[in-house]
């Protein structure tokens, strides 16, 4: 009787401190900002400039540098940050030698961490999904990495379907383990998921909220404590998150928020020696990492994205649409982005490739539907583009020329969307293949097409490839998908009539395959794979045999 009494009484509890949470947000709605912020998106300008401070050791910190960042639309200084150089990253040491070899919670220790993850994605979630921090969080995106309101706000759904994945008993569902019988009474074996400790994370700009939440939450779920290092460029964003997830109920201890330079980053982890570091970017970093930390890292780096239209030629005009959306979207900084299009011979009789051009140009700067590109310039871009239309048979399809009429500033690219035919043939020559496969993270795509006795040679070109991020097989014929993906790689591949290479929800898997450093994101089994190793408890409890001797020695 007592027991039910107490159990009511903690429920009420419980129901009180929640309704108390969401009281207290809906009261500082009625203020100038949001409870949780220090900027106004929209606000931020020349004239009043936002600044991005450290985390470290629960503490809010600033820097002796500050690292002004440009406007990417109009070239203002509208965002201070305070980076760490080499001189200041001890405290970042400090913080994660403090972090055990077996995590701040596992299976044995402090498993009620588990549960409080999950009241605190269930908050974050429903907090992201109120209009107006939702609104804040796309409209904040937009302004450091600028692309259309709809894909910015994608951006936030997609981590909010997350988090709301992974609320309740979910996080404790990802610790499952798992049990084998022994060979005699009172032995069994158990499988545990177990975390690393002290673990870095390293994201890119081009998705400044869903990537480094994702991969940070996956993270924590696990018991371990992570840095955090976003690109400088974006990292306004995280950090206001990371304000949310305080909020929220994160302790403030448990992650740390680091803004520095690669030459500062690369210190600092060979000083604290995490014992697993998360990479995404470019491949070049990704080789470096690799080695300087020796082979304790996975890798969800950069792709050069293919697709393939079958045979069967159907719905024109949405398999344009979706062409151009992987192309162009985010103005072609997608890790997944479509990079070249192989097309059968079938579609090149269609309508396709106008309804492609027709499609590119439609789009403008205006609504961000075109924008800067953040990592290469107009010049770099046109200058592969001479490149590539030396070779023979090659012809600019569409494109090609620089945005027009705008502010953008120089250091950044502004290009048209653009589309070069390349024949197959050429492209698998050994002069031009690394050229034509070069990956350019901005608006550019490389159009070919092959004939019905050429699809070994489109598979050839596929197998020299290095990075097997996405594909996508755009075909309904069951016997050609079998035989594309039977011979191919990719960890993200597309398969079917709506096939694309992009737009990867919270609901299944992302990342590359065909590499043991192969990092995924978004669900259970990338979580797993990540952010926790397996650790085999062998129970051996007796009791022993009543007639057991000591035996001879062996």
């Amino acid at each position: 009787m007592h027991r039910t009494v107490l159990q009511r009484e903690l429920r009420s509890r419980a129901s009180h401190k929640a309704l108390a949470w969401v009281n207290s947000f809906n009261i500082s709605r009625s203020v100038h900002s949001l409870p949780f912020t220090t900027v106004e998106a929209e606000g931020i300008s020349g004239s009043q400039p936002a600044e991005v401070q450290n985390l470290v050791q629960g503490k809010w910190t600033g820097s002796a540098a500050w690292n002004t960042l440009l406007d990417p639309l109009n070239g203002e200084p509208f965002i201070k940050v305070a980076e760490v150089d080499e001189t200041g990253v001890q405290p970042f040491v400090e913080s994660l030698s403090k972090c055990p070899k077996h995590g701040l919670h596992n299976p044995f220790k402090s498993p009620e961490r588990y549960l409080l993850y999950g009241d605190i994605s269930a908050k974050a979630a429903h907090m992201l999904s109120l209009p107006k921090v939702s609104d804040f969080f796309t409209r904040l995106i937009q302004r450091v990495s600028p692309k259309s309101y709809q894909q910015a706000l994608g951006e936030v759904y997609v981590t909010r379907k997350f988090l709301e994945n992974f609320s309740g008993d979910q996080v404790r569902f990802l610790a499952r383990c798992f049990a084998v019988p022994g060979n005699h009474i009172g032995q069994q074996s158990h499988g545990y998921r177990w975390p690393y400790g002290p673990v870095a994370i390293i994201t890119p700009f081009n998705f400044p909220l869903e990537i480094p939440v994702l991969q940070l939450m996956g993270a924590l779920y696990m018991g371990n404590k992570p840095i955090l290092k976003v690109d400088s460029k974006v990292s306004i964003v995280m950090e206001q998150m990371m304000r949310l997830l305080h909020y929220c109920g994160l302790p403030v201890e448990d992650v740390d928020f680091i803004n520095s330079d690669g030459k500062t980053m690369n210190k600092l982890l060979m000083e604290a020696n995490p014992r697993m570091t998360l990479f995404t970017g470019s491949s070049r970093v990704a080789e470096k990492l690799a080695v300087d930390l020796k082979g304790c890292i996975k890798l969800e780096d950069a792709g050069f994205d293919w697709k393939i239209l079958g045979p069967d030629v159907e719905e024109v005009d949405y398999v344009a649409w979706v062409c151009d959306q992987d192309a162009y979207a985010c103005s072609g900084q997608k890790c997944s982005a479509q990079s070249i299009l192989f097309m059968h011979e079938n579609w090149s009789a269609s309508s396709l490739i106008p309804k492609m051009k027709y499609l590119a140009e439609r789009r403008k700067l205006a609504d961000l539907t075109i924008g800067p590109v953040l990592t290469v310039t107009t010049e770099a871009m046109l200058e592969h583009k001479k490149k590539l239309l030396q070779i023979s048979g090659s012809k600019l399809l569409f494109g090609g020329e620089p945005l027009e009429n705008h502010s953008i500033p120089p250091i950044y690219g502004a290009l048209k969307p653009t589309a070069i035919y390349i024949p197959l043939e050429e492209i698998l020559k050994d002069d031009n293949y690394e050229l034509v496969t070069k990956e350019i993270f901005g608006p550019f795509q490389i159009i070919t097409d092959y004939k019905k006795d050429q699809l070994p040679m489109v598979l050839d070109a596929l197998e020299r490839m290095h990075a097997h991020l996405t594909a996508a097989v755009v075909s309904n014929d069951p016997i050609f998908l079998q035989g594309v993906i039977g011979n191919t790689v990719n960890g993200t591949t597309y398969a079917g009539l709506r096939a694309r290479t992009t737009g990867a929800p919270q609901n299944h898997w992302f990342g590359p395959a065909g590499d043991p450093r192969g990092a995924g994101i978004g669900t259970p089994e990338a979580i797993k794979l990540v952010w926790s190793c397996h650790r085999e408890i062998i129970y051996d409890f007796g009791p022993l045999p009543r007639d057991w001797e000591i035996p001879p020695s062996t």
